[in-house]
């Protein structure tokens, strides 16, 4: 089978930019990916951890009509509601935009801009609107926040803060058009990753990429607040115990994560705890830092039960 070589179509790149996307770590992925299902006619594939949903993209695009029964899911409400609104209403979602769109751009100063902002921050926070406009609100604070982050508190509020651009790409209709095509028959939920399991297919093959929330490798370096609720260590236990599971299943994984030992040699949390799994080490671009000098080229890991 042909090596990944780059993103297959940049149409549909992520629509949102989100902490812990992959479209860097893509080829490394998708190369693993292409060893597990090289002989495969057709599959199911699953996405607990669906993000951005850059290696989605690339799946759908790379093997197509192969696909079969493609589940996506993430634990942020807010972003599965995006994605059900790109696929079954984006007409009415063009046109939310639009209207957020130029009354952004009547106000020509950045006091007011700014205040605009955060009167829809406060919107999108009470959660009382209707799935389109709040696809709306959140995509417009996707592209209007401070690096384009999206980062919750234990009260679920959206709390970034104002990103001071003069001309944000608040939307790109052939981008979000693109991604309506994309998601077309596919499953969109939001549960907790062992409740995926029902999806699994065992008399024929799944696939199920996991990216969860990365373990910090530093008290400063940490950043995993898509949700209200931490994905801590017992988290990590938890996703193991589900790999074993689809292991047994006879369904192939691969799983991302942080290396540890980037920042201590002693560390060897994922090492122990996936000691019967295969594990690479691959660079990648630490990109999440608000000093742009210890952003950098880093080690991650992807994990697997079957050899890349």
């Amino acid at each position: 089978m042909e090596r990944a070589k780059a993103v297959s179509n940049t149409s549909t790149k992520p629509f949102l930019k989100w902490a812990g996307g992959k479209s860097q770590l893509l080829v490394p992925i998708i190369n693993a990916i292409d060893i597990a299902l090289q002989d495969k006619n057709e599959f199911v594939y699953i996405e607990p951890f669906i993000g951005s949903g850059a290696v989605f993209r690339e799946i759908m695009n790379r093997y197509g009509q192969k696909v079969t029964k493609p589940v996506i899911n993430d634990r942020n409400e807010d972003l599965m509601q995006a994605y059900r609104v790109v696929r079954d209403s984006l007409p009415e979602l063009l046109g939310e935009l639009e209207f957020q769109k130029a009354s952004y751009y009547e106000l020509h100063s950045e006091k007011s801009r700014e205040v605009f902002y955060y009167k829809i921050r406060a919107d999108f926070n009470k959660r009382t609107f209707g799935e389109i406009k709040q696809t709306a609100m959140l995509i417009f604070l996707n592209k209007t926040c401070y690096n384009g982050l999206y980062r919750v508190n234990s009260k679920n509020e959206f709390n970034v803060p104002f990103g001071k651009y003069k001309y944000p790409a608040i939307f790109e209709k052939h981008k979000l058009e693109s991604w309506s095509a994309l998601l077309q028959d596919v499953t969109i939920v939001s549960k907790d990753f062992t409740q995926l399991l029902s999806f699994i297919d065992e008399t024929m093959n799944s696939f199920v990429y996991l990216d969860p929330p990365y373990r910090p490798i530093s008290s400063t370096a940490s950043f995993n607040a898509y949700a209200k609720d931490a994905f801590d260590d017992n988290e990590q236990i938890r996703l193991k115990a589900f790999c074993d599971t689809l292991h047994k299943k006879g369904s192939y994984w691969l799983l991302s994560n942080s290396e540890p030992k980037n920042t201590d040699r002693r560390d060897a949390f994922f090492e122990d705890l996936y000691s019967d799994y295969f594990i690479e080490r691959v660079r990648a671009r630490r990109n999440i830092n608000s000093n742009a000098n210890k952003r950098g080229n880093i080690y991650e890991l992807l994990i697997s039960n079957f050899e890349q």
